[in-house]
């Protein structure tokens, strides 16, 4: 996504999350978040945090977890994925930090065939989905989908056996 295509979802997000937000993080608290989960955040992600707010906005109820909540991750999840939403039921939102679009899934604890979920090819869409009324968790979307469950992401198998780097001395 070009920068100023990125702006200009930021700025739509900003709009929609409206002003009673907690204030954004700082560089240093991102840098920091950063070095605790060993790896960089995808671009977007990282401007939601230092642009809009630190959590408090997001689709319905269902608002972003604090950056500090997010970078202390989840038992069990496969490298490079972090959870920032709770979507209830034991199900929650996450971002594939790894993948230059940064997609976004679904984690179903309690699926044991498929725990992770496409849920958007890129955050990017995701975010104007969410924004433009078009994503899964729209009653409208849902109906027009008859329940048919997102497909299984097809990274799952190899990013659970994956170890992260070693750090460097």
């Amino acid at each position: 996504m070009d920068t100023m295509a990125e702006d200009a979802l930021i700025d739509r997000v900003r709009q929609h999350a409206g002003p009673a937000l907690p204030p954004p993080v700082t560089a240093g608290q991102l840098a920091a978040a950063e070095a605790e989960i060993g790896y960089p955040l995808p671009s977007l992600f990282a401007r939601l945090y230092r642009e809009v707010g630190d959590g408090g906005y997001g689709p319905d109820r269902f608002p972003l977890w604090p950056l500090r909540r997010v970078a202390a991750g989840g038992p069990g999840r496969p490298y490079g994925v972090l959870e920032f939403l709770d979507w209830g039921c034991g199900m929650t939102g996450a971002v594939d930090c790894l993948h230059p679009d940064a997609p976004v899934l679904l984690v179903l604890p309690d699926d044991e065939t498929h725990p992770i979920r496409a849920d958007s090819p890129s955050l990017a869409r995701w975010l104007a989905d969410w924004l433009d009324g078009r994503a899964w968790w729209e009653e409208e979307v849902m109906a027009a989908n008859e329940g048919e469950m997102l497909p299984p992401w097809p990274d799952a198998a190899a990013r659970f056996s994956a170890q992260p780097p070693c750090p460097e001395r």
